[in-house]
């Protein structure tokens, strides 16, 4: 994907820089960074549409949940009795209090969208028992995370006070808390949210005694033990200092904000280097959301920079055709997507955290290339993670051919995906209309009525996304002359625009149509919008291709997801162009048909609905010539892909931070690094790692994955207290991977637990596979 960045001259005259101090320089580009602002939900409306399903089914959850069991931590902590039970998930997990912020959140974004009493009432009745808690705690900490000490699950607030002391030890974890400083961003942020987006003004003193808390923990800290604290996932701590900040104008909010700058990371970026192969994905985003956002009040420009390049280089070289990234949470390397295509692509919170760092990119330079990346990422990542029946979420969206996917469940889930997706489905109303001055942006093509107070009201009916005809019509008009600026897709050549009836040869600017005039009720504008094929090759694989259809993202609907599916990824034979393999279907949009290279018939359509099914994203094509000389080779690769999928009981990728967690991996000795872009683990001699994976009745195999340069090291191998081997690192394949399997006693046990302990030299281990036995 390409979506260029619209980069602004902030400053017209060098003598400027020599005129004003740098405080009053920055002071005065925060005034002015933002252009255009989103119009409130409040004044928005939505229309039956497939957006407004998906709001409905997420009201629905949030109301089935019970906020006391999401304080039920929260209440232990400050030595008081819980009311509730704690949920099960991730909430019963050290990173406990997740939740309760994410749900804050969602709920005000769902209650500034048209008020919603029941919902009032119960984040007002959660507000106060926050406030109880809050007062029992004496000193402004509020939280549910949990920490393990000598056995025994402790309230993480034990890990701040240790930090307070200058005991700081980082892994994955914080002090062996799991990301403490993440989760507790996470509350704020939902009080933040509560005061501005609910209007409840009971939060704002609660977020203050958080801050307060936080605070004075990062004030005695030295840079280098701030920046050591840093090193492990905070969220968007940064984000929530600068937005006290811009509430309350205290001079200190400011002061922390400045220094949760994460250096490792946001340096490189204001050099302009891209240094984001191998790092946890959503651990990043959030700090560059948090730079913005500190741009904004504070005005200092290689903070914008900064931000601006990092979205350029994720979506330009990080991303797949939905507009998500990431795999296996982490960035790989840039423009190699194509290496990987699996189950665990594109994770649902970084897609959530890109759209709040691209609302900010556009607020300050308005121009419709930031709403093309929007609308990708909104139509085909994030209706297509969340269940419109249930309002269920899914973590990772599979880009694998024959992938399905998993959602949580209602009460035992609550992973990270759980918590932005409740935010990400009740922000569907929130970025459709932006204002500049006297010009109103319509962004997003969703049904909805705009009514704002200064006399405007305006009907948008449509079916987008299944055809491109949109029309608005204002039933209200303003008294003075105004602009619409009206989105002009990218994709959408061809289109046309008329104003009552009449066609407008007006060119589009920075990719809006503007009509500048003085409205009258009964006005309309028509857009006519072709929805044609077109294809999107895959970075790092230049013969396999994804298709789209308008804005719509099309896969190939291979299966029920119940089902297996054991057949060959679907490769298409293409004469002129990649397009060319597809049929289209008469009187049904996005519906195309294809015939693989094998013969089979395939229906292509759009991808987002498919909830239920395995599907196809991506096409390997062949043209007559390159697949008679590569048929043989290609069709032997995928049995041997589809035949490891299918014997595949458990994956475990050591050194990668939550599938350690996932496994119970534990180590005395060794350490995790990186190599030709695969996470590891080595163990020296004497050092020793277990870990569980999971298993199926019968016999199965453990399979290592080494490196075959590796030689004159030895390793202990032991599942389940029996030794299945001593590992003899021999030379055997020189500058490629060595997968060997160990063979596996049959067991009743769901997981086996499998202990490694170095002998000799230092053995390195790049991956764990359980497998059903040949």
């Amino acid at each position: 994907m390409r979506y260029p960045i619209a980069r602004r001259t902030l400053l017209t005259s060098a003598s400027l820089l020599f005129s004003i101090s740098p405080a009053m320089l920055r002071a005065a580009t925060a005034r002015r960074s933002v252009r255009a602002e989103p119009i409130s939900s409040r004044h928005v409306t939505l229309k039956p549409s497939p957006f407004a399903d998906a709001m409905a089914a997420n009201r629905r959850y949030l109301l089935s949940l019970d906020p006391e069991r999401l304080l039920h931590n929260f209440y232990l902590t400050a030595g008081l009795t819980a009311p509730a039970p704690i949920y099960r998930g991730w909430e019963s997990e050290s990173i406990a209090g997740h939740t309760m912020g994410h749900w804050m959140s969602a709920m005000s974004l769902t209650i500034a969208n048209g008020g919603d009493p029941e919902l009032v009432a119960v984040l007002d009745r959660t507000l106060s028992a926050m406030q109880r808690i809050q007062a029992a705690g004496k000193d402004g900490y509020l939280g549910g995370m949990t920490v393990l000490r000598e056995g025994q699950s402790v309230p993480a607030k034990v890990v701040f006070e240790e930090i307070r002391r200058g005991d700081i030890r980082v892994t994955w974890e914080l002090n062996g808390a799991w990301v403490p400083i993440y989760a507790l961003h996470k509350i704020l942020a939902g009080l933040i949210d509560a005061y501005q987006l609910a209007e409840r003004k009971d939060a704002l003193p609660i977020a203050i005694g958080v801050g307060k808390y936080f605070a004075t923990i990062v004030e005695g800290l030295d840079d280098d033990q701030l920046q050591k604290v840093l090193s492990v996932e905070h969220g968007g701590i940064l984000e929530s200092y600068a937005a006290l900040y811009a509430l309350t104008g205290t001079p200190r909010w400011l002061d922390i904000a400045r220094r949760l700058r994460h250096h490792a990371v946001v340096d490189p970026l204001m050099h302009s280097e891209d240094r984001l192969p191998g790092l946890h994905a959503n651990t990043q985003i959030p700090k560059i959301v948090g730079l913005a956002r500190l741009y904004e009040v504070d005005g200092d420009v290689a903070d914008a920079n900064a931000a601006r390049f990092f979205h350029q280089s994720v979506t330009d070289h990080h991303s797949y055709v939905i507009g998500g990234n990431s795999e296996r949470e982490h960035f790989g390397q840039p423009d190699r997507q194509g290496e990987q295509l699996t189950t665990a692509t594109c994770e649902a919170c970084n897609s959530y955290n890109m759209l709040k760092l691209t609302r900010h990119l556009y607020g300050w330079s308005p121009s419709a290339d930031w709403f093309d990346l929007y609308e990708r990422i909104q139509i085909n990542h994030i209706l297509a993670h969340q269940r419109p029946d249930t309002g269920q979420f899914v973590y990772f969206m599979p880009m694998e051919a024959g992938a399905k996917r998993d959602y949580s469940t209602p009460e035992d889930s609550f992973w990270c995906c759980v918590g932005s997706g409740m935010e990400s489905h009740a922000k569907h109303a929130d970025s459709i209309y932006w204002r500049d001055g006297s010009t109103l942006f319509v962004n997003l093509f969703i049904p909805s009525t705009l009514d704002l107070p200064d006399g405007l009201t305006l009907d948008m009916d449509t079916r987008y996304p299944q055809d491109g005809q949109v029309m608005l019509t204002v039933t209200r008009a303003p008294r003075r002359a105004m602009a619409l600026a009206i989105r002009r897709p990218v994709w959408a050549d061809g289109a046309s625009i008329m104003l009552n009836d009449q066609p407008l040869t007006t060119e589009p600017q920075d990719g809006y149509w503007r009509v500048a005039r003085r409205w009258r009720a009964g006005d309309r504008i028509a857009i006519a919008m072709p929805m044609t094929l077109r294809s999107e090759p895959l970075p790092g694989a230049s013969d396999t291709y994804a298709y789209l259809s308008g804005p719509l993202v099309l896969a190939a609907d291979l299966a029920p997801a119940d089902q297996r599916f054991d057949g060959p990824a679907p490769a298409l034979l293409i004469q002129n162009d990649a397009a060319s393999a597809l049929t289209a279907l008469a009187d049904r949009p996005h519906h195309y048909r294809a015939t693989d290279i094998l013969g089979q018939q395939h229906d292509i359509v759009p991808f987002y609905p498919l909830y239920d099914r395995r599907t196809a994203v991506y096409f390997r094509t062949f043209t007559p010539q390159s697949w008679r000389s590569e048929r043989t080779a290609y069709l032997a690769a995928e049995a041997a892909r589809v035949d490891l999928a299918r014997r595949t009981i458990d994956i475990f990728h050591i050194g990668e931070m939550q599938p350690e967690r996932d496994h119970g991996f534990s180590a005395t000795g060794g350490q995790s690094a990186e190599f030709y872009g695969k996470k590891n683990r080595s163990l020296p001699e004497g050092a020793q790692a277990s870990f569980t994976i999971q298993r199926r009745p019968g016999p199965a195999m453990l399979q290592i994955t080494y490196w075959g340069n590796d030689t004159g090291r030895e390793m202990r191998i032991v599942v389940d207290g029996r030794e299945v081997a001593i590992e003899r690192r021999e030379r055997r394949k020189q500058n490629e991977w060595l997968l060997v399997d160990y063979p596996l006693a049959p067991t009743k046990a769901a997981r086996s637990t499998v202990t490694l302990t170095g002998i000799k030299g230092k053995s390195t281990i790049y991956g764990v596979r359980s497998l059903e036995a040949e």
